[in-house]
């Protein structure tokens, strides 16, 4: 699914501005060091990377405007703490850089860099609308912040709608290969050599726009982060991947037929992502995270809508994105991390109402015979009326006061723009590396020093 990203020119302005604010930042940070503020062996310190990517979850779709409802649960208003600043807006981090790439590319101006704070979600092309949204970056960096009193710097490349299977295809699976179905499917509609072509320009073009993004940041870190010290050097410290809505509903590549191995595909091609990722940045040891996809949470009755049995689907999909970590071969290097529990079923139940809702709407628009507007009497006007009383019997007033502070974009496939989500993601995927460093020392590979 794309997400809207800016043009570049607003983009460029924005970034611009940042930059501005960016140098003001590194020359307070250089005066701290030389009056004693910071410690020299602080600022000498190696500065770990960090790489995320992914498709629009990855993205990221938390709005700003949700950050308020992080406070009113208890388990997480720690974590709104975190998040603001003494004034009360978003935090901008002391020790943390990014540089995030999203976006159609050589359509917008994708790349946006600079100390991470909020912002760093999906840009939108709407230049009178602010990039209010956060990705799992935001409270992954804080997290990390916390945890290492050297420098820390985010490479996140991620785009709405790409999937595994073709996009971010790694070279080493070799190319995609129409299944018999698919073949006999198309060639029935006259399409087989049109979608060939399609896949084969497809394929692993994501992958590739990753990993020469990753390259131009790792060749030139002072243009991303200024105060970098290549005497320091620095270290891949780990990957995470977020990713998996396409692999998921695209049941011409993984058939229903296929039963309980309906998506081993998708392991075999993860594993290959992650050999090919170590192998092409020279780190065979770096770290992997792996976000399990959390939509339908846990599967609590009435908070999601089945189609194509949709639910079975989704736990066997989940079972294939974590079989990974549990391979021999990557053991204390890879690990699963569901997503699942964070995703508010609260949410889950009044959007199943908003959607009676709207099929009411629909109802009343195409004059369905079973609506109040069968025979087409009901004025545009009577209509919004008839559906504002319809809603005001479905849904409580806490409940539409709950919608309306805690979601934003992008409905369930994005947890609701639920900052809430992205934020305890981050957090969780910023532990799991805590907990592997804690048990293997230093581990990927180290630049410049060497």
């Amino acid at each position: 699914m794309e997400l809207a990203v800016h043009a570049v020119g607003h983009a460029s302005q924005l970034w611009h501005l940042q930059n501005i604010m960016i140098r003001i930042t590194n020359l307070l940070f250089a005066v701290s060091v030389t009056l004693g503020c910071i410690s020299p062996a602080m600022a000498e310190k190696p500065l770990k990377i960090y790489i995320m990517a992914g498709q629009s979850n990855m993205v990221g779709t938390g709005g700003v405007s949700t950050f308020d409802s992080i406070g009113d649960d208890p388990e997480t208003a720690p974590l709104l703490n975190k998040m603001l600043g003494p004034d009360g807006k978003p935090r901008i981090c002391d020790r943390v850089w990014i540089s995030s790439l999203n976006g159609k590319m050589n359509q917008y101006g994708g790349e946006g860099f600079g100390r991470l704070t909020a912002g760093y979600g999906v840009r939108r092309e709407d230049p009178t609308k602010p990039d209010d949204f956060i990705g799992p970056e935001y409270l992954f960096g804080i997290t990390m912040e916390e945890s290492y009193d050297g420098p820390i710097l985010i490479i996140k490349t991620a785009w709405g709608g790409q999937n595994l299977c073709v996009d971010y295809r790694p070279p080493g699976a070799g190319p995609y290969v129409l299944n018999d179905h698919q073949v006999e499917l198309y060639s029935e509609r006259g399409k087989l050599d049109q979608v060939r072509t399609q896949k084969e320009e497809a394929t692993g073009r994501n992958y590739r726009y990753m990993m020469d993004h990753v390259k131009k940041v790792l060749a030139d870190i002072k243009r991303v982060y200024p105060d970098y010290d290549p005497d320091a050097g620095y270290q891949l410290s780990g990957f995470v991947w977020f990713q998996g809505w396409n692999d998921f509903v695209d049941t011409a590549t993984y058939p229903d037929s296929l039963g309980e191995k309906q998506y081993e595909e998708y392991s075999q091609l993860l594993t290959q992502l992650i050999r090919d990722v170590r192998k092409d940045l020279q780190a065979p040891e770096l770290p992997f995270v792996v976000g399990v996809i959390g939509v339908y949470g846990d599967f609590t009755p009435g908070t999601f809508r089945v189609v194509n049995q949709s639910d079975r689907r989704m736990k066997l999909f989940r079972k294939a994105m974590a079989a990974p970590a549990a391979m021999e071969e990557f053991k204390a290097s890879v690990v699963a991390v569901p997503t699942a529990p964070f995703r508010e079923d609260s949410l889950g139940f009044i959007e199943q109402k908003q959607l009676k809702v709207q099929a009411m709407g629909r109802q009343l628009a195409k004059k369905h015979p079973d609506s109040a507007n069968a025979d087409g009497s009901m004025t545009p006007e009577q209509r919004r009326a008839y559906l504002d009383d319809y809603r005001s019997k479905l849904l409580t007033p806490e409940e539409i006061a709950l919608w309306d502070r805690a979601t934003s974009i992008g409905g369930f496939v994005h947890y609701y723009g639920s900052a809430k989500f992205h934020a305890q993601a981050g957090k969780a995927f910023a532990e799991a590396f805590l907990k592997l460093e804690q048990g293997d020392g230093e581990t990927g590979r180290q630049g410049d020093r060497e």
